[in-house]
């Protein structure tokens, strides 16, 4: 038996768009006799089946939104997930999510799956391997085929489309100045997602309020990684080589091992030792002892935020609506970390 070709693939094969391809399917007076022909003698060669849900998805919806996180164990990914469904179910909008796993063939695939009839739109956020290879194709695709997209934290600017982001350079900054305000004068850095867009602009915030407070950089107390493996053991390093009175932990895992190693080390937190890091979930403030002082994205919100603005430009009549990019604010929790 003969595999059904797609859409996707007829548009590859004799180079045209999936846009065109459907068109000429659907016998739209925008394509010529000439492609038309071209295009349905092709498609019976190869099988095609139309898809039931629709060929077209200008002229017939599916009222079902792809979202795609990159890890499911994330607490502020749960948060963002849990602001989509609210605001789709609201709106009439069913919800398919799926989980990159931070690789960018999974999501690649992902994206190519369901955008054949199965989907309206995508909210997502890029995965860590798409971001360290510098590796969008695979969006523009989507988008250039019609389907939109709206990225949210981690982003990049290679890509035209919707946005929702927080305030990651500021809420370095803002940090990083709590910190030097309470008296820290040695602040370490500590980030395992060096290789992510939200991270680099986080270290770049830290850097920044070490430069705007004469506070020479002392790189014996930054890590930048991108990995958490050996984590723990470069975090005891660095408290037992180097004095340390505060840190500023870029992600929830960071900011946990930060403060399990320093309380392990002896050090009296915040007393000898004051920490911040960016958390969204409750091992921060509910199940460590002492709770931490934390960077608070507002997941809930950015999600929520994010699937408004696909279900504006998916019932949008204006037909080159332009692309926003809406920022959410961060807000600083502070708890017995550093009071």
């Amino acid at each position: 038996m003969k595999a059904k070709a797609t859409l996707k693939q007829i548009a590859k094969e004799l180079n045209v768009s999936v846009s065109t391809v459907s068109k000429a399917l659907n016998d739209s007076p925008e394509i010529s006799e000439q492609t038309k022909i071209r295009i349905k003698e092709y498609a019976k060669l190869k099988n095609y089946k139309p898809n039931v849900i629709g060929l077209n998805l200008k002229n017939r919806k599916t009222k079902t939104i792809g979202v795609i996180i990159p890890n499911i164990l994330n607490s502020f990914f749960a948060k963002v997930f849990s602001g989509i469904e609210k605001v789709a179910d609201e709106k009439g909008y069913n919800v398919i999510m799926c989980i990159s796993n931070e690789s960018l063939e999974k999501e690649a695939h992902t994206l190519e799956m369901l955008s054949n009839g199965t989907i309206d739109g995508f909210v997502l956020s890029i995965s860590e391997e798409a971001q360290k290879l510098h590796e969008y194709n695979h969006f523009k695709d989507i988008i250039n085929d019609g389907t939109p997209i709206v990225m949210f934290d981690r982003t990049t600017d290679e890509v035209d489309c919707d946005k929702v982001i927080v305030d990651d350079f500021d809420s370095g900054h803002n940090a990083t100045q709590h910190l030097i305000d309470l008296g820290c004068k040695n602040i370490a850095l500590i980030s395992s997602v060096d290789n992510l867009s939200v991270g680099k602009l986080r270290a770049e915030g830290y850097l920044k309020a070490l430069k705007d407070n004469n506070i020479g950089i002392n790189e014996n107390i930054i890590i930048r990684t991108d990995s958490e493996i050996d984590l723990i053991d470069k975090i005891t390093d660095l408290y037992s080589n180097n004095l340390v009175d505060g840190v500023f932990a870029l992600d929830e895992n960071d900011s946990v091992a930060a403060l399990k190693v320093g309380a392990k080390k002896g050090y009296k937190i915040p007393k000898d030792l004051k920490i911040i890091g960016f958390a969204d979930g409750i091992l921060a403030s509910r199940r460590l002892s002492p709770s931490l002082t934390t960077v608070s994205q507002h997941g809930i919100d950015i999600g929520e935020v994010a699937v408004k603005l696909l279900i504006d430009r998916l019932e949008s009549k204006e037909e080159h609506k332009p692309y926003e990019t809406v920022v959410i604010k961060t807000q600083l929790k502070e708890r017995e970390s550093t009071k």
